[in-house]
């Protein structure tokens, strides 16, 4: 069943950012990284084994950021999809802000759920820090290679247009290789062993790889919807 729900998420996930385009235009894409910063960050701390591997949830998640940002920059311009980062950056700030206040109160008698919040909620400091430096680093070098990558296909073909594919993969693929090696070290360095560790580096990489080469066709398909105006800012 994991390796049917993790297949099932990438479609999921993606439709839903395309969706959220198709209704909302660049709103919706912005919507969606608030959503998945959030949700990510809280997924990944459930451990599963999938294809062979143990992994963190929340990868597939993560990675739609990474959609939302190619999308962007495909079809807005670099301003748009930088726009995108800060949001996801601000948003793991204002989450760890918000989330330690809760903790401060003295919860009643007859509270049940604090407990549990607080059992989720206390490892977030260290597990934000790790997605904030991860986020802000990886996701800003993903939009300054995505157009360097665009403007040298460009130039040696003389057609904008083309390439698509090069600059999406590649540029996905290198950010999300630096995301993961720090999310992976900062956020879990002395929690596992190092066996784990490198499991869990290995196999996030793998998925991202995966999540990667499956964004492409949702990028063109995402082009395609703006050329025919099939997009409402």
């Amino acid at each position: 069943m994991n390796e049917l729900l993790l297949v099932g998420s990438v479609f999921l996930i993606y439709g839903v950012v395309l969706t959220a385009y198709r209704l909302f235009g660049k709103t919706g894409l912005y919507a969606m990284t608030v959503i998945a910063t959030i949700f990510a960050n809280i997924e990944v701390l459930i451990v599963i084994e999938g294809f062979g591997m143990e992994q963190t949830l929340g990868n597939v998640m993560f990675a739609s950021s990474y959609l939302v940002t190619d999308i962007l920059s495909e079809n807005d311009g670099k301003k748009s999809a930088s726009k995108a980062v800060w949001l996801g950056v601000f948003t793991s700030a204002a989450m760890f802000i918000f989330t330690q206040y809760w903790q401060l109160y003295t919860p009643a008698e007859s509270d049940w759920a604090s407990v549990h919040i607080d059992a989720i909620f206390s490892t977030t400091p260290r597990l934000l820090l790790a997605s904030f430096l991860g986020y802000a680093i990886s996701q800003r070098f993903d939009v300054w290679l995505y157009h360097r990558i665009w403007k040298f296909t460009s130039e040696k073909c003389g057609d904008s247009k083309r390439f698509l594919w090069l600059r999406n993969n590649l540029a996905t693929m290198i950010s999300q290789l630096i995301n993961t090696a720090i999310f992976t070290l900062v956020a879990f360095a002395g929690w596992y062993d190092n066996k784990t560790l490198l499991s869990i580096m290995v196999s996030s990489y793998i998925i991202y790889i995966f999540t990667s080469l499956a964004d492409t066709p949702a990028v063109y398909l995402a082009r395609a919807m703006k050329q025919n105006n099939k997009i409402k800012d």
